[in-house]
């Protein structure tokens, strides 16, 4: 048995989104994001089940922190409803809303664990929606104004700060593929919002630094690895393209000022244009603290025609899956660090999403999610490979704390390292919650 062993200083986390956990969709002032008009829409989500309730965190948050201190976990990354801060996207502020985040950021540092905020975590106000949603350039001043009251209001409370979190998610899976709300399915106005997202999060960036507070800032890209299926050009282009739709097109222009050619020739190609304003890429490369890493899957690659948007058919060699149906692959997860390291240079990254979708039931008591351990233990080999060789991990934080509303998907998906009943809305903790447990206490585990 080999030991894996963790630096002293890496900091030790899991996450949540406030519409998969949350509930409470109509309580305190709330008002209307674009989940909840997605998913009160027919055929949109599985089961057409809804995060009118979710876990319920909103009224449970304190059983949840109790659950996050047993865990032993020194940071928990959450997300604000924007709408419950400005029901109306912008405007007037709903101190209820702020109340119950203040409440919730005091318990959290009562029980000395750090709050990581993200921003953005995909729940638009519906009444921007109204107005073009992230298409309109009024939605990025918007979040500015939305950022700069969240940075006075808890500035000195929180020190981590998440702009926005996986805008390829919120640009072309929800707007041309129309898999998750708002569910349109357009090239050029997923394209758009592209630019959009990162115009936001370059302008909350300098709201942070403008608001004087301590702490830092990044965002939160998902990232996958696809392996060429041949030293073919076209093979290697493919997956270059199937990569560089996560990483080059959502880390170049902030880190390095522009956005990659490729990139812009490919969506030319098919029919879209990247129309960029005066000032536009010098405020979204404002310097970023840290970047914050989500990855789950990756692939192997090949070039065929037509097979999506990009050209690449993604190949089934094999790979063992989860049971929402993603590939198991760790040596991605370690190759798509040092990739990024590469490219960028040895900027800090927070693994901000890493877990498993496995839906092992409760029985007697207890829930064994073996298969959850075992893809915990081999993504945090990577990690350790990863720090060996030279890529400037600062913490792991993994997807998820609580069992919760998986989009699309519905309640049927489950991440979490606590079981929840949905009915009951009982608290389970699963044997990888006292896997997790065990390592962050020990700093090692053995493989």
């Amino acid at each position: 048995m080999a030991i894996i062993k963790f630096p002293d200083n890496i900091k030790w986390g899991a996450a949540t989104a406030s519409y998969q956990i949350e509930g409470a969709a109509y309580e305190d002032g709330r008002g209307m994001s674009i989940w909840d008009t997605f998913s009160h829409t027919p055929g949109k989500v599985q089961n057409g089940d809804n995060g009118d309730v979710a876990c319920d965190s909103y009224h449970r948050y304190e059983e949840d922190i109790k659950l996050m201190k047993e865990l032993g976990i020194d940071m928990y990354r959450f997300s604000v409803s924007w709408p419950r801060i400005f029901p109306d996207g912008r405007g007037e502020v709903n101190q209820k809303g702020l109340a119950f985040y203040h409440d919730f950021v005091d318990a959290l540092l009562e029980n000395g664990i750090e709050p990581m905020c993200t921003l953005y975590h995909w729940d638009l106000p519906q009444s921007l929606q109204d107005i073009g949603g992230w298409n309109n350039r009024e939605v990025v001043d918007a979040f500015a104004d939305y950022a700069k009251l969240m940075f006075q209001e808890f500035g000195g409370k929180i020190s981590k700060w998440i702009t926005i979190n996986e805008p390829w998610c919120v640009s072309f899976l929800s707007n041309y593929d129309g898999v998750h709300a708002p569910g349109n399915q357009d090239l050029q106005l997923a394209v758009n919002i592209s630019h959009h997202l990162m115009l936001a999060h370059g302008k909350a960036v300098i709201e942070f630094r403008n608001s004087g507070i301590e702490g830092e800032v990044g965002y939160a890209p998902n990232v996958e690895w696809i392996e060429p299926f041949s030293s073919k050009q076209e093979d290697i282009d493919a997956s270059n393209r199937g990569m560089g739709i996560f990483k080059d097109w959502f880390l170049d222009p902030v880190i390095k000022g522009r956005y990659p050619d490729f990139m812009i020739n490919w969506f030319s190609k098919k029919g879209a244009t990247l129309t960029i304003e005066d000032n536009d890429l010098e405020i979204i490369s404002q310097p970023i603290d840290f970047l914050g890493i989500n990855f789950y899957t990756g692939s192997v690659g090949r070039y065929k025609p037509n097979e999506d948007l990009l050209d690449v058919e993604k190949l089934d060699i094999g790979y063992e899956k989860t049971d929402i149906g993603w590939n198991i692959y760790p040596e991605g997860f370690y190759k798509i660090l040092a990739k990024i390291t590469e490219q960028y240079g040895q900027i800090p990254i927070y693994i901000t999403e890493n877990g498993a979708c496995y839906n092992d039931g409760v029985e007697n008591g207890r829930v064994k999610d073996e298969k959850r351990i075992e893809y915990l233990k081999q993504h945090l080999i990577s990690i350790r490979r990863s720090i060996d060789t030279g890529v400037n991990i600062k913490g792991y934080l993994t997807w998820s704390l609580l069992d919760n509303f998986e989009w699309a998907e519905g309640y049927d998906k489950r991440f979490g390292l606590v079981h929840v009943d949905f009915n009951t809305l009982e608290r389970t903790k699963k044997d990888s919650f006292y896997w997790y447990k065990q390592t962050i206490n020990n700093g090692w585990f053995e493989k």
